[in-house]
């Protein structure tokens, strides 16, 4: 088992996908940073947070898996956000994509470790 949530693969992968997701965002036209660039940010944000926040509740298998499926579903919004960049600004459309596929093999990674805490995961005693 991890000693920290910086341990996990999958926390590592989305720090630094927030992290180029961030800075592509920030090269979108000015109308669209605080638009569909907030959002994708945001969503961005939300894979990792939900990582970090999760493994805060590891104690607790549910609440582990609860937000391990919220950084999923961040995961997936994250990618539709980066489709409708791409496909809105064509000369984003090849980092978008590039950035896309990053996120579809993360999802895959958190879908994996989602069915390893289902099956194996052993919940920690709680202390007095």
């Amino acid at each position: 088992m991890s000693q920290s949530y910086s341990d996990l693969e999958i926390y590592q992968q989305s720090y630094d996908l927030f992290l180029a997701t961030h800075r592509f965002s920030m090269q979108l036209p000015k109308h669209e940073k605080y638009e569909l660039g907030s959002q994708v940010r945001r969503s961005a944000d939300s894979v990792n947070s939900n990582i970090v926040e999760g493994y805060g509740r590891r104690r607790y298998k549910r609440e582990f898996i609860r937000y391990l499926v919220f950084s999923q579903a961040s995961n997936d919004e994250t990618i539709n956000h980066l489709k409708k960049v791409g496909d809105l600004y064509p000369q984003f459309a090849q980092e978008a994509g590039i950035l896309e596929q990053r996120y579809i093999i993360l999802g895959k990674q958190l879908n994996r470790f989602i069915q390893y805490v289902i099956q194996h995961w052993k919940t920690q005693p709680t202390s007095p």
